[in-house]
Formats: structure tokens, C-alpha cells, sequence
């Protein structure tokens, strides 16, 4: 098995940035704000924050909000989204800086989002998704404001969409998916509410996405992908059944799916790489205390030591 390559992973996060006039950053323009987070809380866990002009991502990022609705967009000019909203906060908590933000305006933008079943809308035309249940109760968690919302109904909305394999759909009656488990079980651990899931039914279910290769894959049937090593590993660890899977295998696929010369990973081996699968790779080889790598937090998404200075410091 090799090793993890940071120094080259750091020079492809860095190098993104400067290739804003190529095809796959002009198709991917709407998700700016998502990429910075992902190469951002990259650069962290691989003890490399301070290698980017931290004022220079604020100034970008605060161009992207919105000051009429208080959300933020993925990028200049666009519409808000909760989406994007969280990744803002997310990057800010991350740089120590949620002190240049609206916090009430954006408080009330999450919260308006909020439906009468207790689910919430992504943006102002409506549509709804468990994955938006955790972005708001995760930002206003981070933002300490999470008496906005009607706690009792995002909760039981959430588990209104758990499915009899144990798993969580985007809306109820919805396939049972690896990214909608870790934003319910993600949404349950921050209020607090994991004694609704049947852990051993989700964790086997989870378990079961481990493919011969060693990576995992989504839901049954598909192949594996190195994004799912932090969605499957996540949710495991929060219902304290990662013992379940072979994390020598996992963490043998991931480092597969590295460019060894140019950095970066993706979803399998040989295949293109990109700041996403490099993100959730890095991500997933931290949940399994990978040497050298900070260590992050399974339901906010950020490194441990940022969500304690969210939660024991002032601001």
C-alpha cells in the first residue's frame, strides 16, 4: 500500500483556483462556494490552511451573499441556496471568522425555509430534500441558532423518510442512499436525537456497501467510489458501528485513487481526479486516523478542533 501524497494534494487544491478559465471551471461555476470548501477544509486536514490568502477568500465569499434574503449564492450574481449557505459558514467557521457575518439575517434566511411538515426547502422556488434538513440544522447549529426552527418537526420529518432497511431516503418513500443517511443521521446527532435509528439495521446495511475492492459504493448494485468513504464512514462512526467495515481495504482503495505526479484524487482508480473525490477521500482516510491528517468531526464536516472553538469560545 502507498502513502498518502499532501505535498502534491496541496499543490492540486492550490492549482484549481488558478484555472478559473478552463472548461471544468466554467461547467462548475454554480458550486464555487462548494468547491472552496472542499479544497479549504482539504487544506486543513492536511495542516495546510495558511498556504491560501485567507482575506481574499473572505472578500470572494462575502461578494456571494445576498443581502436582500440573507442566503448565500454559489458564486457571484447567482441565486442563495441552503446549499451554499452552509459551505459559507462552513469555510468561515473553518478560518475563525463567522465574526463578519449577519448572523441573525442569515438565521432568518434558513429558518424561513422551514416548511409546515417541518422539512425544508433548498431555496425560494421549493424544493425539498432531507440533504436541506441538514444544511439547516447544521448551519444554525454552527451559528448557535437553532431556537429559529421547529426542532420537534425537522426531527420528525427526517425520520419520516427512514425506510424499513433502516436507511433514509431524500423524501419518504424515497430509495434508501449513503449521502441521505449521514445528512439524517447527521441532522439526528446534532439535535441529539439518535435514539430514533435502529442501529444495528443501518449499520448493516451500511456495512454491506463495502465492494471486493475495498471501497464503497452508494447502494447495492453500484460500484464503489471514494466519496462514499467519508458519507458510509461517517454515518457509521456516529452510530458507532465502523468496526463493521475493513478500514485496511478502504484506506488501501482510497490511496489507489491518487495522481501519484499531479495530486489530487477521484472517484476510482485511473480516472480523472477533482476536488470533490479529493476532498472525501482526505476526509474519509481522517475518520480512520490516518498518520498525519487532522482529525474531523463526523457530523459537521469540519476538523474536531474547529467544531470545539465553534461551541467553546464566544463570538
Amino acid at each position: 500500500m502507498g502513502e498518502l501524497k499532501v505535498d502534491k494534494h496541496v499543490q492540486y487544491i492550490l492549482s484549481v483556483e488558478k484555472k478559473k478559465d478552463s472548461f471544468e471551471a466554467l461547467v462548475m461555476e454554480h458550486l464555487r462556494m462548494n468547491g472552496a470548501y472542499w479544497g479549504l477544509t482539504t487544506l486543513d486536514l492536511l495542516q495546510n490552511v495558511a498556504s491560501v490568502d485567507q482575506e481574499e477568500v473572505i472578500s470572494w465569499l462575502m461578494s456571494c451573499w445576498d443581502r436582500e434574503s440573507g442566503g448565500f449564492a454559489g458564486a457571484i450574481g447567482l441565486d442563495p441556496h441552503l446549499l451554499y449557505t452552509l459551505s459559507a459558514v462552513q469555510i468561515l467557521a473553518l478560518l475563525n471568522r463567522l465574526d463578519v457575518l449577519d448572523i441573525e439575517m442569515i438565521s432568518e434566511y434558513v429558518a424561513g425555509l422551514q416548511n409546515e411538515d417541518g422539512s425544508f426547502s433548498g431555496d425560494m422556488w421549493g424544493e425539498i430534500d432531507t440533504r436541506f434538513s441538514y444544511c439547516a440544522i447544521c448551519c444554525l447549529s454552527i451559528l448557535r441558532r437553532m431556537d429559529k426552527i421547529n426542532l420537534g418537526k425537522a426531527v420528525n420529518y427526517i425520520l419520516s423518510c427512514k425506510n424499513l432497511d433502516g436507511g433514509f431516503g431524500a423524501t419518504p418513500g424515497g430509495e434508501s442512499h449513503a449521502g441521505q443517511i449521514f445528512c439524517c443521521v447527521g441532522a439526528l446527532s446534532i439535535t441529539g436525537s439518535l435514539h430514533h435509528v435502529d442501529r444495528d439495521l443501518l449499520g448493516w446495511w451500511l456495512c454491506e456497501r463495502q465492494c471486493t475492492d475495498g471501497g464503497l459504493n452508494g447502494r447495492p448494485e453500484k460500484l464503489a467510489d471514494v466519496c462514499y468513504s467519508w458519507w458510509v464512514l461517517s454515518s457509521l462512526i456516529m452510530i458507532d458501528r465502523v468496526h463493521w467495515i475493513d478500514k485496511s481495504k478502504l484506506t488501501e482503495y482510497i490511496l489507489n485513487c491518487q495522481d501519484s505526479e499531479n495530486g489530487g484524487i477521484s472517484d476510482r482508480p485511473d480516472n480523472a481526479v477533482d476536488v470533490f473525490h479529493t476532498y472525501f477521500g482526505v476526509a474519509g482516510l481522517s475518520l480512520m486516523e490516518y498518520p498525519g491528517l487532522k482529525p474531523i468531526d463526523p457530523a459537521y464536516a469540519l476538523p474536531i478542533d474547529v467544531v470545539n472553538r465553534i461551541f467553546f469560545s464566544k463570538f
